[in-house]
């Protein structure tokens, strides 16, 4: 009986659709995202090659490589020709190419605006399909001493815990602390918890002399700073 599901090595492929010479003899800048996405494939079946199977993976995701970077082993193997180790291959590229993109911003030593918060924790919230909440301590000079992941939940939120924050900022002789979560479902929007708690700790924190200057709310590309919208 004829096996239909046999694998097609890109070496047996037409000249013309073959990914990898085409990248030799004219660049990786010429090739489709489908094209770049094929080479980590490395085989499709008798029906389908491995471009189509990346063009059918691309629409599924609207073309959206952000959107096809949250997704999981279990989702991408749901595709028929993907199993388990071409879904990690395809993971572990698209994880390579968000931590090259870190690089391309340094690290603000120095804080002096929501703009530097963005950058120096957008890595940290990239392509997260769950809540994190992150403080960023601060000394006198608005210069970073560190960052701590306080805590991590589902998408519907997670729990931050008072104590927990203000323990960590004396344990490191922070002058001031930055608040920091992320919301999965890409609405900036503050809700009444994240307006109830940034109040709560400032209060606590003036106890303290421990300053809260700013609570950012970030999605994969926007942020939402509580001190820029007058709201500390």
């Amino acid at each position: 009986m004829e096996n239909y599901e046999a694998k097609i090595s890109i070496k047996s492929w037409a000249e013309e659709d073959r990914p990898r010479e085409k990248l030799l003899a004219q660049g990786r800048r010429v090739l489709s995202d489908a094209e770049l996405i094929a080479i980590l494939i490395g085989s499709g079946s008798i029906n389908e090659s491995a471009v189509d199977l990346s063009k059918r993976i691309l629409i599924h995701y609207a073309g959206d490589l952000n959107m096809l970077g949250k997704g999981s082993v279990n989702d991408l193997s749901k595709f028929k020709g993907i199993g388990e180790a071409k879904a990690i291959t395809i993971i572990a590229a698209l994880e390579l190419g968000r931590r090259r993109k870190e690089t391309e911003h340094k690290e603000a030593e120095k804080i002096g605006s929501s703009k530097d918060i963005f950058h120096l924790m957008h890595r940290h919230f990239a392509d997260l399909n769950h809540e994190e909440f992150w403080i960023i301590l601060l000394n006198r000079a608005n210069k970073v001493l560190s960052k701590h992941l306080i805590s991590k939940g589902g998408q519907a939120g997670t729990i931050a815990d008072p104590k927990i924050i203000f323990q960590t900022a004396l344990e490191n002789h922070a002058a001031s602390i930055i608040l920091a979560h992320n919301h999965p479902s890409g609405n900036l929007k503050p809700s009444q918890a994240d307006i109830d708690l940034t109040r709560k700790l400032r209060n606590a924190g003036s106890f303290l002399d421990i300053a809260i200057p700013d609570h950012l709310i970030f999605t994969d590309t926007k942020y939402y700073s509580f001190a820029d919208e007058g709201m500390m």
